[in-house]
């Protein structure tokens, strides 16, 4: 099978379940910013230990964001195809950020200033991914996708992401009652 389609060779590039826009389009524009953001999960996700449970953290992350970005290739009049957890963010996923921030955050000490990032490899690849999502975020408000959970997702997952990174800084940020 080859990779090139040669179908984009026009400025355009192919919608979820059909239509063609153009590779300027706003729409694209946050998906790229969404895909920069899972390719930095993925980057953080290679620094971590595989046992390590940021690193399943990060998979669940980099899933989502799957699901994120087919909701965002898709036109209006075809969003009602859109599958909740496979293809349209939901309530429910959001709801799993909010408990894994709960979690972590409850390990750590949370900085009283702002954090330097760049502590370790994997706290500072959390923060450029942070970046790129709140980039994606600002993105998907300005697009506004009608009826959707995109932009709340999004605010989640940067704050997940400043919160793993503070997490992944190391047991001298932790408290006591931690385990670790």
């Amino acid at each position: 099978m080859k990779i090139y389609t040669k179908t984009g060779d026009d400025g355009t590039t192919g919608l979820y379940f059909g239509g063609r826009v153009a590779k300027s389009s706003p729409l694209i524009e946050l998906n790229g910013a969404v895909d920069e953001a899972q390719a930095l999960l993925g980057w953080a996700r290679a620094l971590s230990a595989p046992a390590q449970r940021i690193n399943e953290l990060l998979i669940t992350m980099e899933r989502d964001l799957w699901v994120l970005m087919a909701e965002v290739a898709t036109s209006g009049e075809n969003r009602h195809k859109l599958k909740p957890g496979a293809s349209l963010v939901t309530g429910e996923m959001i709801s799993r950020l909010e408990s894994e921030i709960d979690l972590l955050s409850g390990e750590i000490e949370m900085p009283k200033e702002f954090a330097v990032p760049g502590e370790s490899e994997l706290s500072a690849a959390l923060d450029v991914a942070r970046t790129v999502i709140r980039r994606a975020e600002r993105l998907a408000v300005a697009y506004a996708l009608e009826d959707s959970l995109v932009v709340m997702y999004l605010n989640r997952l940067s704050d997940l992401a400043w919160t793993m990174a503070r997490w992944a800084e190391g047991p001298n940020h932790r408290t006591v009652h931690s385990g670790n």
